[in-house]
């Protein structure tokens, strides 16, 4: 067993599939629930995502060796205050928020000394359900995980994070806070926030009826993640908020080019534009493919 005892605040998706993997791996001798909405952890329970609903926190962090917080990134401070009490040494607290830089200066705050204990982490993998219904024992198989430790983290500390994730699949990456955020604000925060904008225009519309009955797999495919978890998404929005400006405001610019040739009817600017947003994700998804191809072969 590489883990004791490991608990989870948040059984849903990335908790819950968190969870688990390590059970499929052979990884964690006994896994405790933590969640604000007991019919959750009940379900959980149910699904054998967990061993234990914990009635309280102080019995569920008793004798863990590794915490996870999987809960929406605005409820962390909180999370981190309640276990805050009951940390004892040895004890390795991390999370899977979104964003970085908002849960380091959480963890600093609440934290105090005892930050060293805390290391953030992001698994980039989920799916647009939620719950623990949703939770996958292989959503994280072939995934990235960024580890955006602390200064003041141990590098054993470190290296046992990195292997939980390991350990459910995940192939890990470093960075710090603020460059994680500025890097998701533009692949991840920014694609869910034009997505969410779309459905609720064409919800909004008079005749939003009709334009559903002809949407196709092209605007399911564009919109998928407009079914992700709407707290999610507020909070990592409003935890990301600058870097997201910024792109929000390179994009809207992008749109005003393009608005231009569209008026205009200047063809080849247009399609110029096309070309090279289809070129640059056709040597994207080669990247992938080759990159999985290399994981592949290494674990065979």
């Amino acid at each position: 067993m590489s883990f004791n005892k490991v608990v989870i605040f948040g059984v849903g998706l990335i908790g819950g599939s968190f969870a688990l993997a390590l059970k499929k791996a052979g990884a964690a001798a006994q896994i405790v629930g933590v969640d604000r909405i007991h019919d959750s952890l009940v379900r959980a329970k149910e699904l054998g995502i967990i061993d234990q609903a914990a009635s309280s926190v102080a019995d569920a962090v008793q004798g863990a060796d590794l915490v996870l917080i999987a809960t929406p990134v605005a409820q962390t401070a909180a999370i981190l205050a309640a276990i805050k009490p009951h940390l004892q040494p040895g004890m390795i607290v991390t999370d899977a928020g979104s964003t970085k830089s908002d849960v380091v200066a959480a963890a600093r705050e609440v934290l105090g000394e005892q930050v060293a204990q805390f290391v953030p982490a992001h698994p980039i993998a989920g799916r647009e359900m939620n719950g623990p219904d949703a939770a996958l024992a292989d959503l994280y198989q072939g995934k990235k995980a960024v580890i955006t430790a602390l200064k003041e983290n141990a590098a054993e500390d470190v290296a046992r994070v990195a292997t939980a994730w390991r350990l459910c699949g995940a192939i890990i990456h470093h960075l710090t806070p603020a460059e994680h955020d500025q890097v998701f604000a533009a692949v991840s925060h920014l694609p869910h926030l034009l997505a969410y904008a779309l459905v609720d225009d064409i919800a909004r519309k008079p005749h939003a009826d009709r334009l559903f009955q002809y949407a196709a797999s092209g605007f399911r495919d564009f919109t998928r993640i407009a079914g992700s978890s709407p707290e999610m998404w507020r909070d990592i929005s409003l935890a990301n908020r600058d870097a997201m400006l910024e792109e929000l405001d390179a994009y809207t610019a992008k749109l005003a080019v393009l608005r231009e040739h569209l008026a205009a009817s200047e063809g080849p600017a247009i399609e110029a534009i096309y070309a090279n947003a289809q070129r640059a994700r056709h040597n994207w998804i080669s990247a992938i493919e080759a990159a999985e191809k290399q994981n592949k072969e290494g674990g065979d």
